[in-house]
């Protein structure tokens, strides 16, 4: 079997990668155990994409599985607009675009276009404020992609090398749970 990264992990793992572990862990409890009212709220906001309910307009794919054989990612996208080419991710509310958002959008890119479809542009859509994000795409980005799944595959979660990062640590749905934090 192939060792597939979900391309939302590329996100977490930036945020830290100590909530991969914690999420594993917790993968097979339902939600209501370690979810925090964000993660509520964004959950139930996402259900118009996850149950393809975002629209009825032919033009726009929602929630199809990607995968990229090249880089063994494998997700689901949001929203694709196949008139205007636009990859579309949402959120619950975007007040900064984190890299991890972004690089999500990249790897969707490229799962896409290497199923045949072609990407010109890229958004971010905050539900609660309707803003759009209008995201610039550049080959440094693909590096930068290319670098955490690198990352991912080679991070050893026996050693602690990762730099903590108190107000990441404060905002971590795991926080009660991580030794980290105080390291």
């Amino acid at each position: 079997m192939e060792d597939y990264i979900q391309i939302t992990k590329l996100n977490d793992f930036i945020f830290c990668p100590y909530s991969i572990y914690f999420h594993t862990l917790y993968q097979n409890y339902n939600e209501r155990v370690y979810h925090g009212s964000a993660q509520v709220a964004g959950k139930i906001k996402h259900e118009s994409i996850d149950k393809s309910k975002y629209s009825t307009e032919k033009r726009y794919i929602q929630g199809m599985a990607v995968y990229s054989e090249k880089y063994r990612l494998m997700g689901k996208i949001d929203i694709y607009d196949i008139k205007t080419k636009t990859l579309i991710e949402r959120k619950n509310k975007i007040v900064k675009i984190y890299d991890g958002y972004k690089l999500q959008l990249v790897a969707q890119k490229v799962c896409l276009e290497e199923m045949g479809y072609e990407v010109k542009n890229i958004e971010m859509y905050s539900i609660t404020d309707n803003k759009v994000w209008k995201l610039k795409y550049s080959e440094d980005d693909l590096k930068k992609m290319e670098d955490v799944i690198k990352q991912i595959r080679n991070f050893d979660f026996k050693k602690i090398n990762v730099e903590i990062n108190p107000e990441k640590c404060n905002n971590c749905i795991y926080n009660s749970l991580c030794n980290f934090k105080t390291i």
